[in-house]
């Protein structure tokens, strides 16, 4: 983005127009105890050719590592075209659409990602955006607690297979409002939840957690399961991969009446993995519940002239209402992200997001052949999957991601913290980026570790 610098001279215009003597004095209301005098280790100026050396050197100790490693974040291809229009000045520097007279522009982009995320979820409705996946399941916690007028109960049904980070990050934003978890294990065979284990009679609870894929990567009984919960009066929040969609039963389909809520992470959808991050999250519901979504929704309507507008609706946030009385009070909008996502689904289509979905289901299938052909790896649940696997090596998880590591390679995701009688397992997974040549470079190495 173009940086132009004002010049002393039209700084002291602008100063002397709004009856300052420096800029100094625009802070004066900060306590000088609260303020630093220097920034140390920060130079006060530098050039150009400086700031670009230093950028592109931070940017390489990331490296260009083959990876192998999925767990919530995930090394898809971008189109070019994606960040060369999303970082146009029209929309580089857009914020917060309030006054819809002067964007229209931002506005229609995000009604057309909201339309684009409410297809793929096969769902009435979708916001324009949280701030990531976990704390997206937490907002639909919430949103479900509220929206389910049949429980009394604040009991939440959360399967051990969902992501450890998103039921941390809802744990921390949901358990001071009395809203309790209620763990399920998984089948410690198939890796997921067994329909068959789950009680005839479990009380009254507000909602039951699907992910689709779940963390190990293999697939739930979303069918079943749903209707379990329909059941026993709870609601349903699908916590998806938007990816996976484009090839299994969207949320909104399972079951005889679908999901209720559907949340999950929008990374693979145009956005980079770059020193982990930026992410954003997404969530659609039935049309019954909109009134309690958090987050931004934009509505298409005609203006006097019969000319189609746009414009947000149902502002039930914090900015708009006694706080108390909010749907939610972290919705801040992940407006680039939702940009790139819009234009990057916009250029790969129905179609290609098919593609790009087989095509990583295919490159796990192909990676998963070559590992489980060495001695001393194999796979540890028997379940159907999508593009991650859970590996279990002889050999210890972390001395072989060690000598990986040095290979630049990537090798997976190492579970044991989160499931000690998981030991010396990996995740792994293969996107539509891995090629024949990088599956045969990881399993060679593999080979050649686990054979020391």
């Amino acid at each position: 983005m173009p940086y132009i610098p004002h010049t002393e001279e039209e700084v002291g215009q602008m100063l002397d127009t709004i009856g300052v003597d420096s800029i100094e004095d625009l802070f004066d209301e900060i306590p000088a105890s609260l303020r630093h005098k220097s920034l140390d280790g920060v130079p006060t100026q530098a050039t150009e050719m400086e700031v670009t050396r230093l950028m592109h050197e931070r940017a390489a100790l990331d490296g260009q590592p083959l990876c192998f490693m999925g767990a919530g974040a995930y090394d898809h291809h971008i189109p070019a075209a994606v960040w060369q229009i999303t970082t146009r000045g029209e929309f580089y520097t857009a914020y917060t659409p309030y006054q819809a007279e002067a964007s229209q522009g931002t506005l229609q982009l995000l009604y057309e990602y909201q339309t684009m995320m409410a297809n793929l979820n096969a769902l009435d409705v979708s916001n324009a955006s949280l701030y990531d996946g976990a704390s997206a399941m937490a907002e639909a916690i919430l949103m479900a607690v509220r929206a389910n007028r049949k429980s009394k109960s604040k009991r939440i049904l959360m399967p051990a297979n969902v992501h450890p980070a998103y039921r941390k990050t809802a744990e921390a934003i949901v358990t001071n409002q009395g809203i309790t978890f209620e763990l399920i294990d998984y089948d410690h065979t198939s890796g997921c939840i067994d329909p068959a284990s789950l009680p005839t009679e479990p009380g009254d609870f507000a909602a039951l957690i699907i992910p689709q894929p779940n963390f190990f990567g293999t697939l739930e009984d979303v069918n079943v399961l749903t209707d379990w919960a329909h059941k026993h009066k709870a609601l349903v929040v699908g916590v998806v991969n938007p990816i996976a969609l484009a090839v299994l039963v969207p949320p909104g389909e399972w079951g005889e009446s679908g999901a209720d809520i559907a949340c999950g992470e929008g990374q693979p959808l145009g956005i980079p993995m770059s020193s982990g991050g930026p992410f954003y999250g997404f969530m659609c519901c039935k049309q019954a519940y909109v009134r309690q979504m958090p987050g931004r929704i934009i509505g298409r309507t005609v203006d006097l002239d019969g000319k189609p507008g746009y414009t947000l609706t149902l502002q039930a946030r914090e900015q708009h209402i006694r706080r108390s009385k909010a749907t939610s009070n972290i919705c801040t909008n992940q407006g680039l992200m939702i940009t790139a996502s819009t234009i990057h689904m916009a250029l790969l289509g129905a179609e290609g997001l098919e593609r790009v979905a087989l095509s990583c289901h295919d490159n796990t299938r192909k990676l998963i052949e070559k590992l489980t052909s060495i001695d001393g790896v194999e796979v540890v649940f028997s379940g159907a999957y999508f593009h991650e696997v859970l590996i279990r090596l002889s050999a210890p998880v972390p001395e072989v991601m060690r000598a990986l590591y040095a290979q630049n390679i990537l090798p997976g995701y190492a579970i044991q913290d989160d499931y000690p009688e998981l030991e010396n397992c990996l995740l792994v997974c293969a996107t539509e980026m891995r090629t024949d040549s990088d599956i045969e470079t990881y399993a060679s190495h593999l080979q050649r570790v686990m054979g020391k």
